[in-house]
């Protein structure tokens, strides 16, 4: 067993026990722990769960390699999810807060008045929900395929069994707590690969400033020229050149920053704690916390390609080291000789191009490329797999909540016993992580597609109905379930065709597709103009159809009037 193997072993093993021992800790005895983690979290400890549960497989495994391949082109990324997490904390969050309604399916039920409008918000947080934890579930495959050589398919039935414990032992308030523990995990192992690199590449310690400087072999050349230039002698566009067109990098941008907005599994952490204005500083704290990554992923990218491109461009394929024979194995890394002369062509036409490289492995490949000590190379397996944990741990919270509570609790069975719904949720919760585990194993695309498709989704269902919901106090249950429905029976529609190729013979079919993309947009960014749509048939029909009741308008006229703002006293 080689170095690497042992310290990722004990590195990985440490963290699953510090996650069970928590969970076995923090274990929930009623339904208010195991929903909302009793109310009693403090700030600092919600704004570190609350980034561990933002930055999910996709922010540590795929965004850098989105990045490293997409060149600026991946900026939508950074912009699309950062800017959603701030409209979230600063615009909804303290709202949905005071009108005290834990999931986002319970808020639609009581501000729309009516059981129909609760059971559509189920099935949209259903569908949101099990496409965010496929894109999980294959990084925990991904992660485990490569560091315990084992297939990916049986990675993912590990991550399976691990979340299945902590999430159905100790629901929200075991989440919470290991998720402190992970963000603490992942944040090192990001960071400490990418500052050993930084100083390696450039001499400059912090990665944020590196990727801008000079590189350190007294050449004088900034290292994203460099970059420019090997990009462009292997016919690959210009790194720091854009090829989407605006109104598509404008539609993804906003389809991400919308789609985070209404993501039900980031909206619950706002009710674990006290008081709203705890809410209001643990997402302060949740932004500096995952700030921390973003701003050091477009760096890790630069790092990541540049070293890839010295390694392999142009080198004899028996000479490769040792990480490149075990990447292949799982099948993320491929070679095929096509010239026969033993040599890698790594180009951008697919006709002479010989290396296929898959993006999800450039984060986690880079301190082996970089040939940095085995612990780093462990260290980094460990934070993958806390990042793909944690957001997959709060998504199964959201699908079992929303099956016992939303859906069983009250709507089918309202005389359920506070202990029944507990095992209700617990058991929702199983079932879920099954499912997800299938998705995992049969995804859809590499990890941050699937995400961005999560988020469109998000995007055309919910958002309108909760921005409408807070801000119109004269938007009605017609129009916001027909909103919904609209908007998420589009956005399926748009994502099957273009992502799937279903209606046009399949994934064989995709790549031919984009010519008749609708407006230039792609599946990623198509939640935009379902999202318009929904706005759009929402407020159309509520012309039409009856106000909704004077106490539900004094309801939301009274969320959105600030504490103790009434009139001054007299002195």
């Amino acid at each position: 067993m080689s170095d690497v193997q042992i310290w990722t072993y004990v590195l990985v093993a440490l963290s699953f026990g510090l996650y069970i021992g928590i969970a076995i800790w923090s274990r929930a005895g009623s339904t208010k722990e195991f929903y909302v983690a009793g109310g009693g979290v403090s700030p600092l400890a919600n704004g570190m769960a609350t980034a561990a549960d933002w930055m999910s497989a996709a922010s540590f495994i795929s965004m850098a390699g989105i990045i490293s391949f997409a060149g600026y082109d991946g900026a939508v990324y950074l912009m699309g999810w950062t800017g959603g997490y701030v409209l979230l904390a600063l615009l909804l969050a303290p709202y949905l807060r005071k009108f005290g309604k834990f999931t986002v399916p319970d808020f639609i039920g009581e501000r729309y008045y009516s059981k129909t409008a609760r059971v559509v918000a189920v099935i949209c947080a259903l569908i949101v929900s099990f496409t965010y934890v496929a894109g999980q579930m294959r990084g925990v495959g991904i992660v485990f395929s490569r560091y315990l050589e084992v297939d990916i398919n049986t990675g993912v039935v590990i991550g399976m069994v691990i979340v299945l414990f902590y999430a159905v032992l100790g629901g929200m308030k075991g989440i919470t707590y290991t998720q402190v523990a992970q963000y603490c995990v992942l944040i090192f192992a990001f960071m400490v690969p990418a500052i050993f690199i930084s100083i390696q590449m450039t001499g400059n310690p912090i990665p944020q400033l590196g990727f801008g400087s000079t590189l350190s072999d007294g050449s004088g050349t900034y290292l994203l020229d460099k970059l420019d230039g090997l990009s462009t002698e292997l016919g690959f566009a210009e790194y720091t050149d854009g090829s989407k067109s605006m109104i598509d990098v404008f539609a993804i941008t906003l389809a991400l920053m919308v789609g985070t907005a209404g993501l039900p599994h980031v909206i619950v952490r706002f009710f674990t704690v006290k008081r709203v204005r705890d809410a209001r500083k643990s997402a302060g704290l949740a932004l500096l916390f995952i700030a921390i990554l973003y701003t050091t992923a477009p760096a890790v990218a630069v790092f990541a390609r540049t070293n890839l491109i010295e390694t392999v461009s142009g080198k004899e394929y028996d000479q490769m080291p040792e990480w490149f024979s075990r990447w292949e194995k799982t099948g993320l890394i491929a070679h095929e000789d096509k010239n026969g002369d033993g040599k890698i062509q790594y180009v951008a036409s697919p006709e002479v191009n010989e290396l296929t490289v898959d993006r999800d492995i450039m984060v986690l490949a880079n301190p082996e490329i970089a040939n940095l000590p085995a612990w780093v190379i462990g260290l980094i397996a460990a934070g993958g797999l806390a990042a793909a944990l944690s957001t997959a741990a709060g998504l199964l919270l959201v699908i079992s909540s929303s099956v016992s509570h939303d859906l069983i609790k009250n709507v089918l069975k309202p005389d359920l016993s506070e202990k029944a719904e507990l095992w209700t949720a617990r058991l929702s919760a199983a079932v879920a992580v099954v499912v997800a585990g299938y998705f995992g194993i049969n995804p859809p695309g590499f990890v941050a597609a699937v995400v961005a498709l999560a988020f469109g989704l998000a995007a055309a269902s919910f958002f309108p109905a909760i921005i409408l919901g807070i801000f119109y106090k004269k938007m009605n249950r017609e129009g916001a379930i027909s909103g919904m429905i609209v908007g998420l029976c589009l956005m399926l529609f748009y994502m099957l065709k273009f992502k799937f190729g279903i209606f046009d013979g399949g994934k064989d079919a995709v790549a031919g597709l984009q010519e008749s993309w609708w407006f230039g947009v792609s599946p990623e960014g198509f939640g935009t103009i379902a999202m318009l749509v929904n706005f759009i048939v929402a407020i159309a029909v509520n012309k039409f159809t009856p106000q909704p009741p004077e106490e539900v308008q004094e309801i939301v006229e009274n969320i959105r009037i600030p504490n103790g703002a009434g009139k001054a006293s007299e002195h």
